[in-house]
């Protein structure tokens, strides 16, 4: 009687062991709520910087995986609207915000704009994920005050609520032919790995071990 009690207690603890072991390995999900700068607009399938992402992750050995929830012409508005479908849809580990060049390009609200992040920021930190906010910066088409504004809400926002950062994805990108497509506004092929270069460091802390 007294084995075979030991014998079940054996067993039951390899079960949890087994459990624990599986849930320590998990693997994280990676949620890029993003524009046509994170969509591959113009480019071939498969080359813009979220699918290279997801490809360092892999030669980098992380147990992640990365969900490109992205749609070329989004604005933070749209974001907002979707972010909790998409949340509780996909349950990432994980939330990178690319969202605003639109609104800014249009002459939208900053103010509206300021809440709409912070709305998309909120409702993935209820969610418990993990946030990397990325900034953007326009020409100044709609004059210098509202040009600055629009550059500092994404600083406003990191420091309020204490994310990971990229203060400009297309740095050293934006405004060099040799980086952008036809139109000015995308980046090409060429520069997906170095607008990569720019999300990883802030990325990187926040994932699992190997």
């Amino acid at each position: 009687m007294y084995a075979k009690l030991i014998k079940t207690i054996i067993h039951i603890s390899l079960i949890v062991a087994t459990l624990v072991a599986s849930t320590s390995y998990a693997q994280q999900k990676i949620l890029v709520v993003g524009d046509s700068l994170s969509a591959g607009y113009g480019l071939d399938i498969g080359t813009a910087w979220v699918n290279l992402l997801q490809q360092k992750l892999k030669q980098e050995n992380y147990s992640a995986v990365v969900i490109n929830a992205s749609i070329s012409g989004e604005t933070t508005s749209g974001g907002a609207n979707k972010i909790r479908l998409n949340l509780n849809t996909h349950q990432p580990d994980i939330v990178i915000i690319e969202l605003g060049g639109n609104d800014g390009l249009q002459g939208l609200s900053i103010q509206s704009m300021q809440k709409n992040l912070a709305s998309i920021i909120e409702a993935a930190r209820q969610h418990k994920s993990k946030i990397v906010l990325i900034g953007m910066k326009i020409p100044p088409n709609y004059g210098l005050q509202y040009t600055q504004q629009f550059s500092h809400l994404y600083q406003d926002l990191a420091t309020q609520y204490q994310t990971a950062y990229v203060p400009f994805l297309l740095a050293g990108i934006g405004g060099n032919p040799l980086l952008m497509q036809a139109d000015g506004i995308h980046a090409n092929a060429k520069a997906q790995a170095m607008i990569l270069d720019h999300v990883w460091p802030k990325l990187k802390p926040l994932l699992k071990n190997h």
